[in-house]
């Protein structure tokens, strides 16, 4: 399921492994796009399938591995039937975003002997409720989004602030008109992200502020589909927030077909954007975000949006995106498709040029 060497070289949907069995491939055009940011709804479609067959597969190790669990087998039993009889209510159940994390949660609490834990294989049937927050529906211009603001939980991954939940009335009010702000500002001066995060981004967070009170927004690698977030006060930084940590979700499903560094190991690497040292895999992610970081302040620039403070921070970005761009390709941890995907991205960044507003 995730891309062998030979799948993955072979720049092929659909191609298959040296079992035989078929794996999810990436063409190299799609590939190139994602690296610059620019993959589009095509990308997600191709990222999104690839998320599927990985938590169905979940799934199934989960079935045989808890083959006498009644909780779980009857709610399996469930998900198969929706598999045959409503094939869009099966994937929107299985790309609930924390499913991934709790079934790999499961699998390991099997495996140390812990089944029967709080949070074990009898809670599949959470996620076949229909209950998943405040379902919002935003137009604007033509261009839908309907992401639902998952305040309740339970919470099965770590977005590294508290949650902020559940919220009153007037709470969701206040995201809901504040997510329609950021929803006008991406559709109408960052079409192509909009038209991005709203093939992807199925889910809000509500986050706690950091301890100052300053806006915080996080993406958890097992928890494709959410962007967590506090509330700004400004809607056009709830929509960078929304372009930021959309691209670490995509970077993240991108990794579970094609590898593109080493695991992490003990070497460390100066990040521009952080007083602590990462390692590779985390600075790529970084890196990536913040190319749609300055794409974004380019955009707000280019449309005469507080030009001053957006032409200072596209410089800010573009700078920091370069630089650790240069240390990843120096670093001698990334794979022939992960400096390939650097390269792009370095490439894209310097189409912005030395000046904002080129790329709309």
């Amino acid at each position: 399921m995730a891309g062998t060497d030979e799948a993955v070289a072979a720049w092929v949907p659909g191609a298959r492994g040296a079992d035989g069995l078929p794996r999810h491939g990436v063409d190299r055009a799609t590939f190139l796009a994602i690296a610059g940011a620019r993959g589009g709804p095509e990308a997600v479609r191709l990222l999104r399938a690839g998320q599927l067959s990985k938590r169905a597969l979940l799934l199934l190790a989960l079935c045989r591995a808890v083959p006498d669990h009644e909780g779980y087998r009857e709610a399996y039993a469930r998900v198969r039937a929706l598999q045959r009889e409503d094939r869009a209510g099966w994937e929107e159940v299985l790309l609930r975003p924390e499913l991934d994390a709790w079934a790999a949660d499961c699998l390991r609490g099997v495996a140390a002997g812990a089944e029967g834990s709080p949070g074990g294989p009898g809670e599949l049937g959470d996620f076949l409720r229909a209950d998943v927050g405040r379902r919002l529906v935003l137009d604007c211009d033509g261009l839908r989004w309907a992401p639902s603001v998952d305040h309740v939980g339970p919470r099965r991954v770590d977005y590294g602030r508290p949650p902020a939940g559940p919220l009153t009335d007037a709470e969701l009010a206040c995201w809901e008109e504040r997510l329609a702000g950021a929803w006008r500002i991406l559709v109408r001066r960052h079409r192509r992200h909009a038209e991005a995060v709203a093939a992807c981004v199925t889910t809000i967070v509500p986050l706690s502020p950091a301890p100052g009170g300053e806006a915080v927004s996080a993406a958890a690698r097992r928890a494709y589909g959410a962007v967590a977030a506090s509330l700004p006060e400004e809607p056009v930084l709830l929509a960078l927030a929304l372009v930021h940590e959309f691209l670490h979700v995509q970077l993240g499903a991108l990794l579970d077909l094609v590898p593109l560094h080493r695991p992490n190991g003990p070497a460390v690497y100066h990040a521009p954007w952080r007083p602590d040292l990462r390692p590779a895999g985390a600075l790529l992610q970084g890196t990536y975000a913040h190319l749609g970081v300055a794409d974004f302040w380019c955009a707000e620039a280019a449309a005469g949006a507080d030009a001053g403070r957006a032409e200072r921070e596209f410089v800010r970005w573009r700078g920091h995106s370069l630089a650790a761009a240069d240390t990843l390709l120096h670093c001698g941890e990334l794979t022939l498709h992960g400096r390939e995907f650097t390269e792009e991205l370095v490439r894209s960044v310097r189409e912005l040029g030395g000046g904002a507003g080129r790329r709309a």
